[in-house]
């Protein structure tokens, strides 16, 4: 994944930099979701050098190539996880924070229905549920 993300940033045009690859080695290394904070602290092990504007930048830049996901959590700032290809939404354990891509292409059945009861013309959708997972339900969460 790592190395896919580093061939995508450089045929874009953008510079691999130690800093830049820390983050990215933060990310492919995470099973869960990520705060900005969290990444931070985590790609700092790799580069201790690394500033927290770096984070954010290498973060808009994924997220504007589909390769991360911004994930939003109950009274929480947003954290982002790996993106598989395509159009995919995700679903996230309240307990344990766990996010499990799934397809979504029956949501243009809701967004026609809206788009003829609004007159609008929709160009994007945004869908994350909630809930918890089998192995936190097994636990009796």
């Amino acid at each position: 994944m790592r190395m896919r993300w580093e061939r995508e940033l450089r045929a874009e045009g953008y510079r691999m930099t130690a800093a830049r690859r820390s983050v990215l080695r933060a990310l492919a290394e995470s099973s869960r979701p990520l705060s900005v904070g969290e990444l931070h602290e985590l790609a700092r092990g790799h580069h201790p050098g690394l500033g927290l504007v770096t984070v954010y930048r290498t973060l808009e830049v994924l997220e504007q190539l589909g390769l991360v996901r911004r994930i939003h959590g109950d009274g929480s700032c947003h954290s982002f996880i790996a993106a598989s290809p395509g159009h995919r939404h995700v679903i996230t354990c309240q307990h344990c924070a766990r996010t499990t891509e799934f397809d979504g292409d029956d949501v243009c059945l809701l967004t026609d229905g809206v788009e003829k009861r609004t007159g609008y013309r929709i160009r994007g959708h945004w869908l994350q549920l909630t809930g918890i997972c089998p192995a936190c339900r097994a636990a009796g969460g």
